[in-house]
């Protein structure tokens, strides 16, 4: 009779390996009795399994904008993750994952949400970033007025740009300059006016929150909405972050939204997470969005 040799050495003791060629054995037990298999057949029974998440994992925006994860994700964008947004895969990538950088958690809301938008066509893929906590807090206007709309603030002229100058830092390189329509005359209360702008960081609109207008005018059903008050704007739905996850929505701190609602308002997010509206000389929380490609 051959001699089986048998070790008796603990699992922590035996010699390690880093790599398999597929060729060897395994032990592993179908509920009968202990079976060999190898590396390699074993490796095929998982690739369907595999093959069959990937299927749901597709690739690209539409696939990526309807899963949440929020997976941490580092504390800098690397260069395989900036790839992966570069050509539209955003493998890697899913809505709630997040950056920590120099204190600040930016987190996914949304991909490709301005694509092919603009007088000029958005064509690079992006990924749209919104803080998870305010950026400082600012008054909209010195006095309680919207003249000029978001494009006559204050916030606009002047309060945002601490918050861009540690986004830029933060994704240097990367942020997206692109086309978005922004208001800037208002008549009785309401937007008057607007035309096309260079956009990297801005102030979020209620629709991108909520999903709809709460606060600002619409139409009364005599008004038309665009000749009446420009309400013409290419972020026309909510962000996946806030669909998906209301409750991203409320920071326990107030902030601002671009929108003008009265001749006095802007519209706000209240810190209990209720849609709001104050004062332009009010100093409520920075929270904008932007987007990095």
């Amino acid at each position: 009779m051959a001699t089986i040799s048998v070790q008796t050495k603990k699992f922590a003791d035996l010699e390690a390996i880093l790599s398999v060629t597929g060729t060897e054995q395994m032990l592993i037990h179908d509920g009968n009795g202990v079976k060999v298999i190898t590396v390699e057949n074993l490796h095929k029974g998982l690739q369907t399994d595999i093959d069959s998440v990937r299927n749901v994992l597709a690739d690209g925006a539409g696939a990526h904008n309807s899963i949440y994860r929020g997976k941490n994700l580092g504390t800098s964008v690397t260069a395989e993750q900036y790839k992966a947004i570069s050509d539209g895969t955003f493998a890697g990538l899913y809505v709630g994952d997040y950056w920590v950088i120099s204190g600040v958690t930016y987190r996914i809301a949304g991909f490709d949400y301005y694509l092919h938008n603009g007088d000029t066509n958005t064509t690079k893929h992006h990924v749209v970033i919104v803080p998870d906590e305010n950026m400082g807090s600012a008054q909209m206007n010195t006095t309680n007025v919207t003249t000029g709309g978001y494009v006559g603030s204050a916030m606009y002229k002047a309060n945002l740009n601490a918050a861009k100058t540690k986004i830029k830092s933060a994704f240097s390189g990367h942020v997206l300059s692109h086309r978005v329509y922004l208001t800037n005359a208002v008549s009785n209360g309401a937007p008057s006016g607007g035309a096309w702008f260079d956009s990297e960081v801005e102030l979020m609109t209620e629709r991108m929150v909520y999903g709809c207008p709460v606060h600002s005018p619409m139409g009364d059903g005599q008004k038309d909405p665009w000749s009446a008050m420009h309400n013409y704007t290419v972020e026309k739905s909510q962000l996946p972050l806030f669909a998906l996850n209301p409750a991203a929505i409320a920071t326990r701190y107030d902030y601002w939204l671009r929108d003008v609602v009265t001749a006095a308002t802007f519209a706000s997010v209240s810190y209990g997470g209720n849609a709001n509206n104050n004062t332009a000389s009010f100093s409520l929380g920075v929270r904008p969005a932007f987007c990095i490609c």
